[in-house]
């Protein structure tokens, strides 16, 4: 079933929704799902906004394209009202963003306007929990011209013996530059991108959802070396939030050929690659 609506929604009520049914949540991969698409028609870029967001993640502000990775931001709205329903089976408080993989078919212009879909594709077990995808469309001139699959980790008890999934071990790429990140990060991030999630705010939200500290989103992080590496007009980006990234802290971005990812504290936190595509 598709709901078109007529603009995009508040993202407080929403939250507040979500933070308030979480605790009534049972998440598990058998769960049902809901199977609405949210369709917003005729969207048009906020400049201020989206200048905002180009400061924070390190884009050069000014161009008509949209970063690559902009329209997740677009489409937050509507994936935060469709994971923040009743129907809805993971709480949405400690909710972690694990994947990201984009298709952008061609650039997307700041100035243009473009329709958003939005929909969960299905449950996956994990071995810490369970996994929802969510998907997101841009379409422009009648075409989809970007397309994402996130996967969203609700962390609870499990038997453990679902496997790790993702892709083989490399040697450690070569560092190219490292990043201090403050401790700020996670909040103005979360001003320009609606994600308020608790556990990039604060240190002692973040404890109650079994962080020490506060995490960077991962569409930040992913971002931030989108930002450095690099995207063609046409790209499909592949990335995966491997460890937490923590509040504040010292990473190594390190890059080679298509590959790209972030290391700290002895692990790779972000693993990810930008590969062409044809347009």
């Amino acid at each position: 079933m598709s709901v078109v609506l007529t603009r995009s929604p508040a993202l407080a009520p929403l939250l507040a929704r979500g933070a308030l049914l979480s605790p009534f949540k049972r998440p598990r991969p058998a769960a049902e799902f809901p199977g609405t698409r949210l369709v917003l028609p005729g969207l048009r870029v906020d400049l201020a906004r989206l200048a905002a967001y180009e400061r924070v993640c390190g884009f050069a502000t000014g161009d008509d394209a949209l970063p690559v990775t902009y329209p997740h931001v677009l489409g937050f709205p509507l994936a935060m009202r469709l994971m923040s329903g009743r129907d809805f089976p993971l709480p949405l408080l400690g909710l972690v963003h694990t994947s990201v993989e984009i298709a952008q078919h061609t650039a997307l212009a700041a100035t243009g306007e473009c329709e958003l879909t939005v929909y969960v594709d299905g449950l996956a077990p994990h071995r810490r929990g369970t996994e929802a995808a969510v998907i997101t469309e841009v379409r422009a001139g009648g075409s989809v011209v970007w397309e994402s699959r996130s996967t969203y980790l609700a962390r609870h008890r499990t038997d453990g013996r679902t496997a790790e999934t993702g892709a083989l071990a490399h040697e450690p790429l070569p560092a190219v530059a490292e990043w201090r990140l403050a401790g700020d990060v996670g909040r103005r991030y979360g001003a320009v991108s609606g994600d308020r999630n608790p556990i990039h705010l604060h240190p002692l939200t973040a404890r109650l959802f079994g962080f020490p500290r506060a995490v960077a989103h991962g569409m930040w992080t992913v971002a931030r070396c989108l930002a450095a590496h690099g995207t063609p007009q046409a790209a499909l980006v592949r990335a995966e939030f491997k460890a937490p990234v923590l509040l504040p802290g010292t990473v190594t971005y390190a890059a080679d050929g298509e590959r790209f990812e972030l290391r700290g504290g002895g692990r790779v936190q972000v693993s990810g690659g930008v590969y062409p595509m044809a347009s």
